[in-house]
């Protein structure tokens, strides 16, 4: 036990044989395994582990579980640093590193305590007073003073290289907490054959059964716990989950957990995540959450040394540490007592205990046959000591000083029922219990146990039986013997008196983590903040980390006494999820880089990297942009190189990412006539048609081409980016829109490789590949569609070109793509045949002004886009009436142009206003925008599609393009949007 002077020799669940190294504030210190990081500061006589965060008062550790509103570390360091974790639950493990938090330099000599001498300026509410005055202050002193004074903690500097899981569970019955009420019904769950999950927050199954040294059925709580958990673990139906919090409760019986898979390990192992967070849909719910000591607020309860009397009692049976050398023991029930008794068995000095009863009965007088002294009729009403409690005053019918430098004190239990009242149930105050139970279920589930405000050990498992039974039960399910049972009422065993707060001097805090006093509680009450939720908001009341788990009862009941109205009167503040801090990793879950979407690679990816492709995200394909890598060429050069050689000769371009859809049925045809505004009843079979596709709003929503391969039977293709979107609205018009006709459909994007094949010599390359080699302007016209096989394979072949060169698309299965490129390219070899990305592929469609995304951006019409002419008047289509708006048809809009700078030395950009005067322009004298510009080699300058109203009527006028990111002021002129071949000749070839 060396270097541990607060361990008890002998107790405890502790692996007293092995020795666990670790480090606080840089000073090293020695545990064992089944310590927490605070029951080993405890037993190392570390007493100060932080400061406050408004007066930097020094705090201690307070508690023993995730109530723990002072003891807040930082824990490891580098990418891995992890703020504003509670000491009491950090498993201790070998080589652990934490840090105290919110202290400068150190955190024994903190600077800004200094803080507390100005206690009379940071009274409730004062951020929203403080600050008002000079205006001109704001921005530069006091924001930033703020600013370095908000948070706790420092958030890691790096990126996290921990993974994190998502999992999914279904259940029949999930109960959520492992305590005596907890087991019991998981027990009864499982054996009625239900599928049961049991959910604990601790690395022990065993709740309260792990601090107290009560007997079980006839034996030691330690054995009985033993041989329940060897049944669960037996039970085929019953998953158990250890470290693993029910952070949340929501509609339809969904809880959110979060499992600590490996934070008790210094680095996860080789390919363990460090949490799961698991979404489990339950049939039914148990939640044994068990209950939260409270103490009673007094003048300056925030000393160390000071801890609630249940934790104490964790600290001595499950951890084997005394907290202190001399304890009181401050309560107004029973419970209290027995940490006084298992103190004293265990060795420590018990001063005596104060008790707010005028008369303790018989646990009382157990106490004084044990030697200890009973102060009743009694409170405390101030402690003394500076960075350790060092003695406090006694009130009431005693009244004295007593020497001592650990408190523990305790005003009752107060069930846990954030779960159950996030479920919908509302909270009732049990005025007996001084506490809120749960109400009337909402949802499919039942609170047993502590949870429900049940505080005796017997009747706690008696009504986990219950619970259990009558959840199995209500999923269906119904074991051998099982038979209904009245669950045990609301029990108050302990004899409490309502204690919440004694006046006296010195500052009394009901918040420790925030700072919040009675006196700001008193003052926002007099300002007239009434509501609860105003109270909290106006001064941070159980707005820290353990967001009031053991400050807001005292804080109602203080309200309540000011408003001079009863608690049920008051209310509580909402209970949301998280029930305690989960990592915003773990929401990620794996989404996060190139993985923050599923990364979708076509059939040839690997041909692509092999030869040279930098990739570029579209929609969540990864596409080749150009093929330079390697080679030295950028971006700008690649991209000339590529479009020149197709519109010379040939170049490939996979273009597998446009979405395809098939569509069949008898009213295959009239369904396509109502999504797009040209008509497809007529379209011949073998032939393809480009469609626009409007919203309801008259606006376009995607464009893509319309393929007839049979009678019933179409492909339609999308644009990259809008494949699914325009799926979902498929859907959504045949479910709900035309129900009666006669359609089917289905996405078959991955199922075809697609491949573009354009310039002059393409059709010398095409020939060499497609059995049977007849691909001419006989066979297969321009915009003409025709099946074949290529060695032996089936293929879809389409004469169909984005680049306004000749062009085909070649559709093949998905697994001989690479084989079908790899033909193309050995055919074309003797045409100097290059692959070409979509770089490429974008400055060839804006030379021959090809709308695409940029200008399909939600805002225009196909008017705008120059189509109008393509809106049938004959039929009826999805947002016609919308697009005849005058608004719509207005003249004045802004329309498609083609734009070319007066200076070809000078470079467009994508997003530039054009303006007539660009020194007198405001953002109102707008005449249009860019959409889309590059360099074009063919032209020889820089090459835009824009949109300018009344563009039709502005040819061959000039404005300007203003960019006022890069001050750019280009003189442009107003063109048509072809560049290239106007009038389509090298097209049909």
């Amino acid at each position: 036990m060396t270097g541990q002077p607060f361990r008890l020799l002998h107790g405890g669940r502790i692996d007293r044989g092995r020795r666990i190294r670790f480090r606080f504030d840089g000073e090293v210190y020695y545990g064992h395994p089944g310590d927490t990081l605070a029951s080993a500061l405890l037993a190392n006589g570390v007493r100060l582990v932080g400061r406050s965060f408004k007066y930097h008062r020094p705090r201690g550790i307070f508690s023993a579980g995730s109530e723990e509103p002072n003891a807040l570390v930082e824990l490891r360091d580098g990418a891995r640093r992890e703020p504003n974790t509670r000491a009491t639950t950090v498993e201790l493990f070998e080589g652990l590193e934490a840090r105290s938090q919110n202290r400068f330099p150190s955190l024994r000599f903190d600077l800004l305590a200094v803080n507390q001498l100005l206690a009379p300026l940071f009274v409730g509410g004062f951020y929203y007073k403080t600050f008002m005055w000079p205006a001109s202050f704001w921005e530069p002193v006091y924001e930033k003073l703020i600013r370095s004074a908000a948070g706790l903690g420092r958030a890691a500097p790096m990126a996290d290289p921990d993974r994190y899981e998502h999992g999914h569970l279904h259940c029949d019955v999930l109960v959520v907490g492992a305590g005596p009420a907890g087991l019991m019904a998981a027990r009864e769950a499982a054996r009625s054959g239900a599928r049961t999950v049991l959910v604990d927050e601790q690395a022990e199954f065993g709740g309260a059964i792990l601090r107290e040294r009560s007997d079980i059925d006839g034996q030691p709580g330690a054995a009985w716990l033993e041989g329940v958990l060897r049944e669960l673990a037996a039970a085929p139906e019953l998953r158990m989950f250890r470290r693993t919090t029910a952070f949340g409760y929501y509609d339809h019986n969904v809880i959110g957990a979060i499992e600590r898979v490996s934070d008790h390990k210094a680095i996860p192992e080789t390919g363990e995540p460090r949490q799961c967070l698991w979404t489990i849909r339950a049939r039914q719910v148990v939640l044994a959450t068990g209950a939260i000591e409270r103490a009673y607020v007094f003048g300056d309860n925030d000393r160390p040394g000071i801890m609630l009397a249940g934790a104490v009692r964790a600290y001595v049976n499950r951890y084997g540490v005394a907290p202190g050398r001399r304890t009181v023991v401050a309560t107004c029930h029973d419970d209290a007592y027995r940490t006084a008794f298992d103190l004293q068995d265990a060795g420590g000095d018990i001063a005596g205990i104060v008790d707010a009863r005028d008369e303790p009965g018989a646990i009382g007088e157990t106490a004084r046959e044990r030697g200890i002294a009973v102060w009743h009729g009694s409170v405390v009403s101030r402690a003394h000591g500076s960075r350790s409690l060092q003695a406090i005053e006694i009130q009431g019918a005693y009244k004295m000083p007593v020497a001592c430098d650990l408190l523990a004190i305790s005003s009752g239990w107060n069930p846990v029922v954030h779960l159950a009242s996030q479920s919908g149930a509302k909270p009732v105050w049990h005025d007996a219990l001084q506490a809120f139970v749960p109400g009337k279920p909402v949802q499919s589930e039942r609170s047993a146990g502590s949870a429900r405000g049940i505080m005796d050990l017997d009747a706690c498992l008696a009504d986990g039986i219950m619970a259990g039974r009558a959840a199995s039960g209500a999923a269906g399910f119904e074991g051998d013997g099982l038979h209904q049972e009245k669950s045990p009422s609301i029990s108050v065993t302990t004899s409490i008196v309502p204690l919440f707060h004694v006046e006296g001097e010195g500052k009394a805090f009901v918040d420790l983590q925030n700072d919040v006093t009675v006196a700001d509680i008193r003052i926002a009450e007099r300002e007239g903040y009434r509501s609860v939720e105003h109270v909290k908001r106006y001064t941070t009341l159980g707005m820290a980390t353990d967001q009031g788990k053991t400050s807001n009862i005292n804080g109602m009941l203080i309200l309540a006494e000011a408003r001079n109205e009863e608690m049920p009167e008051i209310g509580t503040t909402t209970f949301r999820p998280p029930f305690t801090p989960v990592a915003i990793g773990a929401f990620a879950g794996h989404e996060r880089g190139m993985a923050f979407k599923p990364v979708r690679r076509t059939a040839l990816h690997r041909w692509h990297e092999r030869n040279g492709a930098v990739f570029i995200e579209t929609g969540q394909w990864l596409r080749a942009q150009y093929y330079g890598h390697g080679s030295g060429d950028d971006v700008m050069t690649a991209c000339a190189r590529e479009a020149s050689a197709v519109r010379r000769s040939v170049g490939l371009c996979d273009v597998s990412t446009l979405g395809k859809i098939e569509l069949f049925g008898l009213d295959a045809a009239k369904f396509l006539d109502h999504l797009y505004i040209n008509g497809f009843s007529k379209l011949a079979v073998g032939r393809a048609r480009y469609g626009i596709m409007l919203r309801e709003d008259g606006h376009v929503f995607d464009d893509g081409t319309i393929s007839r391969l049979g009678d019933h039977h179409y492909l339609i293709t999308t644009t990259t980016a809008n494949a699914a979107a325009v799926l979902a609205h498929m859907e959504y018009c045949q479910q709900c829109v035309w129900p009666e006709l006669d359609v089917a459909f289905c996405s078959a994007t991955e199922q075809w490789c697609a491949i573009a094949v354009a310039g002059p010599k393409a059709r010398e390359v095409v020939t060499t590949v497609v059995d049977g080699g007849d691909v001419t302007n006989r066979t297969l016209p321009y915009m003409g569609v025709m099946c074949a096989n290529s060695g032996g394979y089936p293929i879809r072949l389409f004469r169909i070109s984005f680049s306004g060169e000749l062009g085909y698309e070649i559709h093949i299965g998905w697994r001989h793509g690479e084989a079908m490129w790899q033909r193309l390219m050995d055919a074309g070899r003797p045409f100097n045949i290059v692959p070409y990305g979509t770089e490429a592929l974008a400055v060839m469609r804006i030379e021959k002004g090809h709308v695409a995304g940029n200008e399909l951006d939600g805002r225009t019409t196909a008017a705008d886009l120059g189509l109008e002419r393509m809106q049938s008047s004959v039929k009826s289509f999805i947002g016609q009436a919308m697009a005849t708006r005058d608004g719509m048809i207005d003249p004045a809009r802004p329309r498609l142009v083609g734009l070319r700078p007066v200076d070809k030395d000078k470079q467009l950009r994508g997003g530039a206003h054009l303006v007539k005067d660009p020194l007198t322009a405001t953002a109102e004298d707008s005449l249009g925008w860019v959409s889309s510009a590059h360099w074009s080699p063919h032209v020889g300058s820089w090459i835009a599609l824009g949109f300018v109203r009344g563009g039709h009527e502005r040819r061959g006028q000039t404005l300007v393009a203003t960019y006022p990111l890069k001050d750019e002021v280009v003189e442009v002129e107003i063109v048509d949007p072809c560049f290239i071949d106007p009038q389509g000749e090298r097209l049909r070839v």
